[in-house]
């Protein structure tokens, strides 16, 4: 109430609005000009559903993947161990992390393989890799999570 009293020009409408006095009725209908109308009658954006994951291809060293799942609700990337072994890039630091996955299932990473290069397109993104002994979808062969 006391920043009501700063406003004396809003005061007694914000009063009335708060105690419920206020009466819609009472409004004007206002007019609008040609500019404002195209404003408040142009068409909303439809909503889109959230896809939540798609498949892009990318590139770590030498070794390019056609297809690499991004996960938007996945917060860390893996890589399964045969496809580190078989790249052979950087050094990877041994772990005591535990993973639950999306099933519930609990699955603790062998190692994890900081900093590295992997190019989609044109861009390149340093990134970390949470190296997993699993078995390989042959298919998509990563998954990257949505933050890169």
């Amino acid at each position: 109430m006391d920043a009501l009293r700063e406003m004396p020009g809003y005061a007694k409408m914000m009063k009335d609005l708060i105690s419920r006095k206020f009466d819609f009725q009472d409004l004007s209908t206002v007019t609008l000009t040609q500019t404002y109308n195209a404003v408040v009658t142009r068409p909303m954006a439809q909503k889109m559903s959230d896809l939540g994951s798609f498949i892009i291809p990318c590139t770590i060293g030498s070794y390019a993947f056609a297809k690499a799942l991004c996960d938007l609700r996945a917060s860390i990337n893996l890589m399964p161990l045969t496809i580190y072994t078989k790249l052979g890039i950087g050094r990877a630091i041994p772990t005591s992390m535990l993973l639950q996955l999306a099933d519930h299932i609990m699955k603790r990473p062998t190692k994890i393989l900081d900093d590295v290069l992997f190019q989609m397109g044109k861009f390149v993104f340093p990134t970390d890799f949470v190296i997993l002994d699993c078995q390989v979808d042959e298919e998509i062969p990563i998954i990257l999570a949505g933050h890169f």
